[in-house]
């Protein structure tokens, strides 16, 4: 990276008054500025004392304050280059995962997928200032637990058993590599007024960056208050799950790849083994695919799946604060069909923990439940609805209601 063209274009920015509004932002700039010419990437607690007259008590964990800022600068950087620097061939950005400026290309910088529009605003759930560190918390158990079940993987006497699985038998017999796709979720914040967040939201409708500034153009009456915290959260089932899938996947040797479900593309699709492990309500784009050639729809609630055969509703019990019991029934959906290019896409979820966990488990099995195999030994392309009775997050029994056939050629018709 050029220096002095950093320089230049750091000085045509401030000449445009892009900073006039707020001191605030253009101390942040400043110094960003200078740590990158020094080959400096500060930490957040180092922007904070020498940026914005934080006392050394300020605690990044709880106090968003930074990340504000930073959100600031990347509006702030973003109205320029569509503005007065729309020629520029080059522009300046806060590169990602770092407190640093960095240039790119226009085009590149500025490139964003189509989004869908949204007709009403979110509604807004209030989370206190100590989310942050508690989903921070719980990645990095599930991380530690994925690391865990790959250590531990080899083979054993149950792995020959369920070589011949109805739904890992053709994924042992391929030489594609496995990706596994975590349903997350993406939250943003709310500023307070000031430089703090208020909330976290989490709407179902916005779900990546992207998508939140195509909201704020929609609605511009709440672009000063909604924010990318570049944060998302996976459900407590993602960790349980992974560690009964990994081991199997890993005693056979397969090449595993782990990403979100944010991170899926079309391409991949196509060219790897798919297998989905989270919520009905994280499938996001894939909810289409998923259900196009099923016999159940999900609820408005993500917490139900209806029957479209008899109309009969499934309804997890987990999210009920009426009920006084400690067990509760949840409901788990697997699929399992063939993709667009002769590889094969398995949907391991539910609509809450237990549901997932309990689905993950019952594959790693050496025994497989007779209504699941029967039918799905003949039959390549199958769903399957559990009923799960779980006690907090872990499923203690279970069993397969329905199985049904499914039908590809409806999944990728178009």
């Amino acid at each position: 990276m050029s220096a002095e063209l950093l320089r230049t274009q750091a000085d045509l920015i401030r000449a445009s008054g892009a900073f006039d509004r707020s001191t605030r932002v253009r101390r942040l700039f400043d110094y960003l500025l200078d740590c990158t010419l020094q080959d400096k990437v500060p930490k957040e607690i180092d922007i904070a004392l020498h940026a914005m007259d934080r006392g050394p008590t300020f605690d990044t964990t709880q106090d968003a304050a930074v990340r504000v800022c930073i959100h600031k600068l990347r509006r702030v950087l973003d109205n320029y280059y569509a503005g007065g620097g729309s020629e520029q061939r080059e522009r300046i950005v806060v590169a990602k995962g770092e407190y640093r400026l960095a240039l790119e290309p226009v085009a590149a910088a500025g490139a964003a997928d189509s989004v869908p529009t949204h007709s009403e605003p979110p509604a807004k759930n209030p989370f206190g200032h100590w989310l942050l560190a508690v989903l921070a918390a719980s990645l990095l158990a599930n991380g530690l637990l994925a690391a865990k079940a790959l250590q531990h993987a080899r083979p054993t006497d149950d792995t020959g058993i369920l070589q011949n699985h109805p739904v890992w038998r053709p994924i042992f017999q391929d030489n594609l590599p496995v990706i596994i796709v975590l349903g997350d979720y993406y939250i943003f914040g709310e500023t307070d007024g000031a430089d703090g967040v208020a909330r976290m939201i989490r709407e179902f409708n916005i779900n990546s960056r992207s998508d939140l500034e195509q909201y704020a153009q929609t609605y511009p009456e709440v672009a000063e208050r909604y924010m990318d915290l570049d944060l998302s959260y996976l459900p407590t089932a993602i960790g349980p799950a992974l560690s009964h899938i990994l081991p199997l996947l890993a005693s056979q040797h397969k090449r595993i790849q782990i990403i979100t479900r944010s991170e899926l593309t079309t391409s991949m699709l196509k060219s790897a083994d798919i297998i989905y492990v989270g919520y009905l309500s994280a499938l996001g784009s894939l909810q289409e695919i998923v259900f196009a050639g099923s016999s159940f729809v999900v609820g408005d609630t993500y917490d139900e799946l209806i029957s479209t055969t008899d109309n009969r509703h499934y309804l997890s019990q987990a999210a009920d604060p009426r009920r006084g019991e400690q067990k509760y029934r949840d409901y788990g959906y697997l699929s399992t069909f063939a993709g667009p290019n002769g590889n094969r896409i398995v949907i391991i979820s539910g609509t809450r923990d237990a549901a997932v966990a309990g689905v993950a488990e019952s594959l790693t099995r050496p025994f497989i439940d007779p209504q699941l195999s029967l039918p799905a030994m003949a039959i390549a392309n199958f769903e399957a609805l559990y009923e799960v009775y779980g006690v907090g997050h872990t499923p203690v029994a279970m069993r397969v209601l329905r199985c049904n056939p499914l039908n590809s050629n409806a999944i990728w018709k178009d």
